[in-house]
């Protein structure tokens, strides 16, 4: 037992003191979110991190903190981010609401892909930047980063981006919806299926009214279950990619299809099913829905710490403008799919 208790007592030491630094950034973004719901957290704590690590660089003892919050605590949230969702309620959603989902998202991916070579955005940013802007911003860039091993730079960036164009969908999103005359129901889908962050989707639809906020968040929260496939399709790429030609039987490729999925999605994946069968009580999830937030918050606190600034600004505004035509992208098939089926 003492062999065992040791190095983990060393270990925690080691990230007590960056993960206690991103916790009390973590604290004050959440102080903000909560001052500017439209701002949320996540993003409050990342640009938090970064000017605190612009100020000065973390140093060697806090470094194992700083990783750890941004990695290891990231993934917890994710799980716990499960919690949010149950098989009731994406069939309460209605088969009405799923051809907008996945119209959507498969625009914005495809979009990705095509306007992010032509700009010449790089790989993993084109990624992380079509996931968040389709699926649940933060939350999406969160899940599939440790599936691509992204660089905190490139989260940062990713996570930034789609931030800008959350601000601008509610703004302006309850004006279009008045200006088309979209009913409360209509509205709830458009938000639930354009914008990313879920702070931004009741902002947006709160100023639309109640019905339409509570229909945008259960389509919101299904929204959220496409992080499961599109994780699992990347790792398989990622997969693919490092180790491209190698062969190998069916029972080492079931293996390497099994080792694909991260443990952290099935944990997601866990959670979301006891929610279901009532494991998981409506209390108990409504609980964890603020400690995830703050989790988050934590590993953007990380993230921002570790992020080199020059290398951001070196990045240059191509990935911002490839953000702008996803968002614009993803709202006109969200009003067209809506229009189309009546």
């Amino acid at each position: 037992m003492t062999t065992i208790a040791a190095p983990l007592q060393r270990r925690t030491l080691d990230i007590l003191p960056g993960a206690v630094l991103c916790g009390v950034i973590a604290a004050v973004a959440l102080l903000i979110g909560h001052l500017a719901p439209v701002l949320g957290s996540a993003v409050p704590a990342i640009v938090l991190g970064m000017l605190v690590g612009l100020a000065r660089r973390p140093d060697p003892t806090l470094v194992p903190g700083v990783r750890f919050a941004g990695r290891t605590l990231l993934q917890i949230a994710v799980v716990l981010l499960g919690s949010q969702l149950s098989v009731g309620e994406i069939a309460r959603v209605g088969v009405g609401s799923l051809p907008v989902m996945l119209g959507t998202l498969g625009a914005c991916l495809l979009g990705a892909w095509l306007v992010g070579r032509a700009l010449g955005v790089v790989g993993d940013l084109r990624t992380l930047i079509g996931v968040g802007t389709g699926v649940c911003g933060a939350s999406a860039i969160a899940a599939v980063s440790p599936v691509i091993a992204a660089a905190d730079t490139t989260i940062a960036y990713a996570v930034s981006t789609v931030f800008v164009f959350n601000i601008g969908a509610v703004l302006t999103f309850p004006l279009v919806g008045h200006l088309l005359g979209l009913s409360q129901q209509a509205f709830g889908l458009f938000a639930g299926t354009a914008v990313n962050d879920t702070s931004s989707v009741v902002a947006a639809a709160s100023a639309y009214g109640p019905e339409a906020m509570r229909h945008a968040v259960v389509v919101k929260l299904v929204r959220s279950l496409m992080i499961i496939p599109i994780c699992v399709a990347l790792g398989a790429w990622a997969n693919r990619r490092t180790s491209a030609g190698s062969a190998a039987g069916p029972g080492r490729r079931l293996v390497q299809i099994v080792r694909l999925v991260p443990g952290f999605l099935i944990g997601f994946l866990v959670m979301a099913v006891a929610r279901s069968v009532g494991m998981v009580p409506a209390p108990i999830a409504d609980r964890m829905a603020p400690v995830a937030a703050y989790l988050i918050a934590v590993a953007m606190a990380g993230i921002g710490l570790s992020t080199d600034l020059p290398a951001l600004r070196r990045t240059g505004p191509r990935p911002l403008l490839l953000g702008g035509v996803l968002w614009l992208v993803v709202s006109a098939t969200s009003l067209g799919i809506q229009h189309l089926l009546g």
